[in-house]
């Protein structure tokens, strides 16, 4: 199994400033979107995309590692907001090849802090992977407001959990198995408010190779009205040499 993998993020058409940060360095692929505006989202989110780096050099991550590079980030976070008023989180989500023991199966382990997103795409078909802890997705799940009507809602920028705001984050986890055709998204919200999951499918589906996808989605994102920041990571497992872009 070898994996082929590139990252892209635009800064969008309304934002003055990019507060998202990504790695795309295996085996870890993580997307953070910063937010606090003139509170330092930019340096959130950079915090956690440096702390997740120090596990980059490994041939498999764990959810300790995760957790680690996390509560480090945090504390990296409450110092550089020591001198504001406002809260500085980001999001944190993505995606480790991981493997239980020497012999075991190799997989991906997703996991999420907020409302940017992972999707896989596999024999035609999308299905994200990872839960938004968003008000509107509580919301969804309690019966309370249909799923088409989430992104219309106006507190659908809010989210129950981040990294960062001096609280320990709590991320989600879910396993996938690693196998040739798999295709992986790892995205933040600018993008999914901008493009329906059918949009998203069907770049992922005409679109070949990880580098030319990822620059697919963040510029149809971009060209939709890009309205925040635009970050995509694309992961495509495949047979022959390992490749990427970033």
């Amino acid at each position: 199994m070898t994996l082929d993998w590139a990252g892209v993020t635009d800064v969008g058409r309304r934002r003055a400033h990019n507060e998202d940060s990504y790695l795309a360095e295996s085996p870890l692929f993580v997307v953070a979107d910063g937010m606090g505006g003139h509170s330092a989202g930019d340096v959130a989110s950079d915090a956690v995309v440096r702390r997740m780096s120090e596990i980059a050099s490994r041939p498999f991550a764990t959810t300790d590692d995760v957790e680690t590079a996390l509560r480090v980030a945090t504390a990296d976070i409450a110092v550089a907001a020591a001198d504001t008023e406002l809260g500085v989180g980001t999001t944190a989500t993505g995606a480790f090849l991981s493997r239980d023991g020497d012999e075991g199966d190799v997989e991906f382990t997703v996991f999420n802090v907020g409302d940017s997103r992972v999707y896989l795409f596999e024999d035609g078909r999308l299905r994200q992977v990872t839960v938004d802890h968003s008000v509107v997705q509580e919301m969804v799940d309690a019966g309370l407001l249909h799923a088409d009507d989430a992104e219309k809602h106006p507190d659908s920028n809010v989210i129950t959990r981040a990294v960062g705001f001096d609280v320990d984050p709590r991320p989600d986890y879910w396993r996938l198995p690693a196998r040739p055709g798999l295709r992986l998204l790892v995205c933040s919200d600018g993008l999914t408010k901008e493009l329906s999951a059918a949009r998203i499918a069907d770049l992922l589906a005409s679109v070949e190779g990880a580098e030319p996808a990822a620059t697919a989605l963040v510029e149809a994102a971009v060209e939709a009205g890009g309205r925040d920041n635009v970050t995509a990571v694309v992961v495509d497992v495949r047979g022959g040499s390992t490749s990427h872009a970033d």
